[in-house]
């Protein structure tokens, strides 16, 4: 049987107002490493699986400060049925607030066929730091289908929308040199802040996968390839680090 679960995370001055756990998107309240406060997404049962429908939904009220993270990598199985699964993640953050959203990586197991939807609004002073990792298979196992989209719009104007499928069920030339280039693990770090308008960064190489772009208005991105997981979030930590180095943690 297919789940529908929707988790949801409101964060304040003073607190976590709204924490509510749903199906297998259980939320912990855990220690924070620095101001503001700090949610855990914990899985509960495997998920997803196709024919799945999960959402999470987070809003940052205005002044509060947000780090949302997983306690472990998230992996999308085939389910009873050929259906896909869906997981969307919706977050909207206030003037002067900052969101980090951290998730650990995402795992297109074989067989496995989700779309991934993640969009974000954002006031015009507010910060975002949004990473995103996603493998294709598991060690040594064929990679499931993943399509993804991000969607960020600052101030009510579009700042970002990028799309990326990947695996058997998409479009043919996914794994070629113009995208994967035949590496398992892609992902992408979103850094927005107001600051960026006054010391706007220049776009470089971060090694030969990887590269930080500056976009228009207050934002960086930092787009990799990598061979496994763990040289993934190397360069996304790299990446941070360039883009944000007081964030880089």
């Amino acid at each position: 049987m297919s789940i529908e679960a929707t988790a949801r995370i409101v964060a304040d001055r003073t607190g976590l107002p709204v924490l509510v756990s749903d199906g297998p998107l259980a939320l912990r309240r855990t220690r924070p490493t620095g101001p503001g406060h700090k949610v855990t997404v914990v899985g509960a049962m495997s998920a997803p699986l196709g024919g799945d429908r999960l959402a999470i939904e987070a809003e940052v009220c205005e002044g509060a400060r947000l780090t949302v993270d997983s306690a472990a990598a998230t992996i999308a199985l085939p389910g009873p049925t050929a259906e896909h699964a869906r997981y969307d993640v919706t977050l909207t953050v206030g003037e002067d607030a900052v969101l980090h959203w951290l998730p650990e990586q995402l795992v297109a197991a074989r067989g496995s066929l989700l779309h991934l939807r993640t969009r974000a609004e954002l006031a015009p002073g507010a910060r975002l730091v949004l990473r995103e990792e996603q493998i294709l298979g598991r060690h040594g196992e064929q990679p499931g289908t993943l399509m993804t989209r991000l969607t960020v719009r600052r101030a009510g104007r579009p700042l970002l929308d990028t799309e990326l499928a990947c695996g058997p069920g998409a479009p043919g030339g996914w794994d070629g040199p113009a995208v994967l280039a035949g590496h398992r693990a892609v992902g992408q770090l979103l850094v927005v802040d107001p600051a960026y308008a006054d010391r706007p960064l220049a776009p470089r190489p971060l090694g030969p996968t990887a590269v930080l772009t500056p976009l228009a208005g207050t934002a960086v991105l930092v787009t990799a390839v990598a061979s496994d997981a763990r040289a993934l979030r190397r360069l996304l930590d790299e990446g941070l680090a360039a883009a944000a180095p007081d964030l880089h943690r």
